[in-house]
């Protein structure tokens, strides 16, 4: 996305917190694509492809931020950050539904940690790890954020950098203690 562009996102933005719901649809439709790459790869990654489209999952999470009028966009990168954060309980929700349908469904197929997955991705209970983030999070929330738009939304170390306004080395620290943490964590959970 050019400057003028991403200046273009800014203003929109705020016009859609001053209340003009033209300025949503515009922002909506200029930044549909990157929020469905994101959705894609979290549904590239799963091996229950049948239980959610990626496009599904981007029109569940722009209705979830229809809501968020009353947020106080700062640019591009504060609306990403906040539909990363829209998309985890998104997923969260649908497993939960599909919980109560079949055994086992809280299980879901995604590499959290790709260095362990030698023989295909370790499946990850979703909702154990949206457990463990909020458990993560009462003392290190930019971890946190670090994970929701690494994994939920499958954004790059520069990618995060930019969105967090840290640098990449921070991103990928933060993404490998993340990933410890949440595997120890993970881990305990299945070996009480």
């Amino acid at each position: 996305m050019s400057d003028s562009e991403a200046g273009e996102v800014t203003v929109l933005l705020r016009a859609w917190h001053a209340g003009d719901e033209d300025a949503y649809r515009r922002v909506s439709s200029m930044l549909y694509s990157e929020l469905r790459r994101q959705a894609a790869h979290y549904v590239r990654h799963r091996r229950q492809a049948d239980m959610l489209q990626s496009t599904a999952l981007v029109h569940e999470a722009f209705m979830r931020l229809v809501g968020a009028q009353q947020v106080d966009w700062q640019d591009r990168r504060h609306f990403l950050a906040v539909a990363a954060r829209t998309m985890r309980p998104v997923l969260v929700d649908l497993v939960r539904a599909q919980g109560s349908a079949k055994r086992g469904s809280r299980v879901v197929h995604l590499p959290l940690d790709s260095s362990l997955a030698a023989g295909g991705p370790a499946p990850v209970d979703l909702i154990a790890l949206d457990e463990a983030l909020d458990t993560l999070a009462a003392f290190d929330a930019r971890k946190v954020r670090v994970v929701e738009l690494r994994f939920f939304s499958g954004l790059t170390v520069e990618e995060t950098a930019r969105v967090l306004d840290v640098s990449n080395d921070t991103v990928a620290r933060d993404w490998r203690m993340a990933r410890a943490w949440l595997m120890r964590q993970l881990n305990a959970g299945l070996n009480p």
